[in-house]
């Protein structure tokens, strides 16, 4: 819940921001804040705050990273970091603070487009042969 919200009952569209940081964290942690190792201090965020950009292996889902994609590995972790970083700025504390809604469409789109081109450039070359 974004502190504004719990704290003065103050909702705008920065206040959604927030929501939607939380839920790439979730989404790309299979946690929710909700969840019994979040305690005391420690919460979703300061979780993953904690953990980037060393330990995005610690903090994501294992089933992000498969056996077979083991050559990718790197390029995933990169990804990850990219959209866990997005979702920490959209869960600043000011709300002044957080990006707008195109800014953060602008940034998944700028991480799908480098992801994407990593994954190209490490795929091993195909050699096609003509065939008469």
């Amino acid at each position: 819940m974004a502190p504004e919200y719990g704290l003065q009952g103050h909702v705008s569209v920065k206040t959604d921001i927030y929501s939607y940081g939380i839920l790439l964290m979730e989404a790309f942690t299979r946690k929710k804040p909700t969840d019994s190792m979040f305690i005391d201090e420690i919460t979703l965020k300061s979780w993953v705050n904690v953990s980037l950009p060393d330990d995005v292996s610690e903090v994501a889902d294992i089933n992000l990273f498969v056996p077979s994609d083991e050559q990718f590995i790197s390029v995933k972790n990169d990804g990850i970091l990219s959209i866990l970083k997005l979702a920490l700025n959209c869960c600043e504390e000011h709300a002044e603070q957080r990006p707008n809604i195109g800014d953060v469409v602008n940034s998944l789109k700028t991480i799908k487009t480098k992801y994407l081109r990593s994954i190209e450039a490490t795929r091993p070359l195909r050699i096609t042969q003509r065939r008469n």
